[in-house]
């Protein structure tokens, strides 16, 4: 018996996380999401690789959606409504609610400011979600007579799950994005010792092993302080949904403590008020300590932050703005960015991962005093604001993910979700101190791992008493 496996995104890079794995004589497509790095076909994973002639539905026999940050889902209404997948789709109750706000999110960048065509609609984002059939946590569907998934809580974001596929003897983990460490709205990730065959795992941070969370949470507010107390701007790019919560939660509550409420704490986006609305709907994914507190005050209703309005970007004197997205790709932080950069009074904290040829991932490349950025083919910009990186990832890191390991007990591992020489570290690492095969293969090589079948014989125990 074997298991295939093969990434159609998320191969040795990060971004349009697409998996295909081949169990039993079953195909599950883990993951179906856009890369951040492009805007021409390979934002989207290569579909002709499963079938030339888009025979998608007879192929695939259910996608799974493990989050809805985009590069996990981004390329799922493309998928469904474009090019004809009509099969079942899985996802947890948060993820279904969340996701089509960012895909049209995504959608208007796309379609209205950059002009794309050939970009699904807002009607196909609903046609699509109609399609999703959502699972609970530590729920087992069963997808058909022979194919059971199970989802286990992930951390990460609200909603996030990890997944275990069965089919016969044959079994699957697939990870998504998760995190090993709780946080200030968040618990960590958690999962059986399901043993199986294959552990198909993230690696964002295969080599890092994080410092004190406290540590860097006491620098991340000290250096917003120092700023603002000189009267600058603070511009904190972030995705709508996920590190902002958190962000949001420790900065509310230090501006309580500082009394620093004459200094404006703003957020740009339309998708911040929705977002909070399901915080405050899903309370039930969030840790224990804000369920507790819920009944007296919902942590997510912030005292000292604002909605952002656009005439406010020329405004003298100090402030915080925290807008989307992260990666300072595109949107309102990009705007915002390129109207503070200039002033060696401001600063802009990253507080995430920044993929390959996003502005973020260029500040970050070069962060030595003034410097000039390609923001576009046709715009250069001289950056004098101060820029840091303070990770405040919702990803686990190298301790993180041999803990995973441990805790589910896999014959093999599967590194994707990462990067090529930080996956060849952590893999040497993984075969060294676990004694399991470990594998990370690019974009469209297909892995085949031999499974032993177990096999039930009757014996007498007179023969097997005989025989010892």
């Amino acid at each position: 018996m074997t298991i295939k496996v093969v990434p159609l995104g998320a191969g040795q890079d990060v971004g349009r996380s697409c998996v295909i794995v081949t169990i039993g004589n079953k195909n599950i497509m883990f993951d179906c999401g856009m890369h951040m790095g492009y805007y021409d076909e390979r934002r989207f994973p290569d579909f002709s690789y499963i079938s030339k002639n888009k025979q998608f539905t007879k192929i695939i026999d259910c996608v799974i959606i493990t989050h809805f940050h985009l590069d996990h889902c981004g390329a799922l209404p493309y998928f469904t409504e474009m090019v004809g997948y009509d099969g079942p789709i899985y996802m947890t109750l948060p993820t279904k609610a969340i996701t089509p706000i960012l895909l049209e999110d995504y959608r208007k960048i796309t379609v209205d400011r950059k002009g794309d065509t050939n970009f699904f609609t807002p009607q196909m984002i609903k046609d699509c979600m109609k399609k999703v059939i959502p699972i609970d946590l530590h729920q087992t569907i069963k997808v058909d007579e022979e194919l059971s998934i199970k989802a286990y809580y992930a951390g990460h974001v609200l909603g996030a799950a990890m997944f275990y596929a069965k089919v016969g003897d044959e079994s699957v983990v697939y990870t998504g994005d998760y995190n090993m460490t709780p946080d200030r709205h968040l618990g960590s990730a958690w999962i059986d010792q399901v043993k199986p065959d294959v552990l198909i795992t993230e690696t964002t941070y295969a080599t890092t092993i994080r410092d004190s969370k406290r540590g860097r949470e006491r620098d991340f507010l000290k250096r917003v302080h120092e700023c603002v107390e000189k009267g600058g701007k603070v511009l904190i790019p972030v995705f709508a949904l996920g590190r902002v919560q958190e962000l949001c939660i420790l900065i509310d509550s230090y501006w309580e403590q500082m009394n620093l409420s004459h200094v404006p704490i703003y957020f740009s986006a339309g998708l911040a008020e929705k977002a909070n609305l399901y915080y405050k709907l899903f309370i039930n994914w969030t840790n224990q300590k804000i369920k507790q507190t819920f009944v007296k005050r919902n942590m997510f209703d912030f005292k000292h932050i604002k909605p952002f309005q656009s005439h406010l970007v020329d405004a003298p004197g100090a402030m915080v703005l925290f807008a989307t997205p992260g990666m300072l790709h595109a949107g309102a932080s990009l705007e915002v960015f390129k109207k503070w950069a200039p002033n060696e009074l401001n600063m802009t904290i990253i507080p995430g991962y920044c993929v390959v040829g996003t502005v973020g991932n260029k500040l970050l490349a070069n962060n030595a005093g003034s410097q000039m950025v390609e923001i576009d083919k046709k715009t250069t910009l001289e950056v004098k604001c101060k820029i840091h990186n303070l990770s405040f990832s919702a990803h686990a890191d190298a301790k993180g993910i041999l803990q995973l390991i441990k805790m589910s007990n896999p014959r093999n591992v599967i590194l994707v979700h990462g990067e090529k020489e930080k996956m060849g570290f952590l893999s040497q690492k993984i075969i060294k101190e676990m004694g399991v095969n470990c594998y990370y293969p690019a974009n469209g090589v297909t892995i085949t791992i031999d499974t032993m079948k177990s096999i039930p014989i009757d014996i007498s125990l007179g023969l097997l008493k005989k025989e010892i």
